[in-house]
């Protein structure tokens, strides 16, 4: 596997396989690497002919009072376990390759509506920062397909919307939350986890297991559905920021009719902000 640190040599290196005829797949990440990365660098590894994976630790993406600080970096273990997945080409910008001007000065990416709802309502301006950064990545890379993990529902709906509407030539693939065999999502935040925490934390995907049977079995009260599993959350020790049913395709509310349904949560314990959601089927 070949680390570049540069621009310059990322787009040499993307003109010579592009001059080979060969395709390019992306996987962008933050780093502190999990079978959860690893499962989107296997997913295009499958279908490309080049695999390009870039850790970037946004600082855009973070609040005042998140955790940027203190974000895990595990630089050293991600090049061992890309490089065992048989990605071709890692790249390692410096903040000077994305904000040449500083975070206060770049062009921003702003995908109106879904920045500002659910995960964009409890951390403001965090969806900007994220659609900033895809696209200046992909602008950089210019891969043909780039994936995403469902676990970060919204954020793959944002990414596809933006793609959309700045007509990018981007193919965005998406791969099915891996997780824990308590059910927890592989997050690189379960890090902060401790010992009770970590018993407490698979109750958040228990709670939407309990969500999807209530509604697959015919409740149509979804506003009464959220407020239970939120009591719910509480219950097992977490400090939940909401439980919401929302339409699967755009994550509207839904309405009768409505037959492809999402619930999403989002949920503290300790100092590890979770999310996760999970697929309802209404006949």
């Amino acid at each position: 596997m070949e680390i570049v640190r540069t621009a310059r040599s990322l787009r040499a290196q993307i003109r010579a396989w592009r001059s080979a005829g060969e395709r390019i797949a992306f996987v962008p990440t933050m780093g502190n690497l999990h079978a959860g990365h690893l499962a989107l660098v296997h997913h295009v590894r499958a279908g490309a002919g080049r695999v390009v994976a870039s850790v970037f630790v946004n600082p855009m993406q973070f609040g005042p009072q998140e955790d940027l600080a203190s974000y895990p970096v595990t630089l050293e273990a991600d090049k061992a376990a890309l490089n065992a997945a048989a990605a071709d080409l890692l790249f390692l910008p410096a903040m000077a390759d994305i904000y040449p001007d500083g975070i206060e000065h770049t062009t921003r990416v702003v995908v109106p509506g879904l920045n500002a709802i659910l995960e964009g309502e409890h951390r403001p301006a965090h969806f900007d920062g994220v659609s900033t950064v895809v696209a200046k990545l992909f602008n950089l890379v210019q891969p043909d397909c780039a994936v995403f993990g469902e676990k970060d529902y919204q954020q793959l709906l944002l990414i596809r919307r933006m793609v959309a509407d700045l007509c990018l030539p981007v193919q965005i693939h998406s791969v099915p939350t891996v997780r824990e065999p308590d059910g927890l999502a592989m997050s690189s935040r379960n890090s902060y986890l401790g010992a009770a925490e970590r018993g407490i934390a698979a109750q958040l995907y228990q709670t939407l297991l309990d969500v999807r049977a209530i509604v697959e079995a015919g409740e149509c009260d979804l506003a009464g559905v959220e407020q239970a599993a939120v009591q719910q959350l509480r219950e097992a020790g977490f400090v939940p920021d909401y439980v919401c049913i929302r339409r699967e395709a755009d994550l509207a509310r839904p309405v009768p009719g409505d037959s492809a349904l999402i619930a999403l949560a989002a949920a503290v314990v300790g100092r590890a902000r979770l999310i996760d959601n999970i697929r309802i089927s209404v006949a």
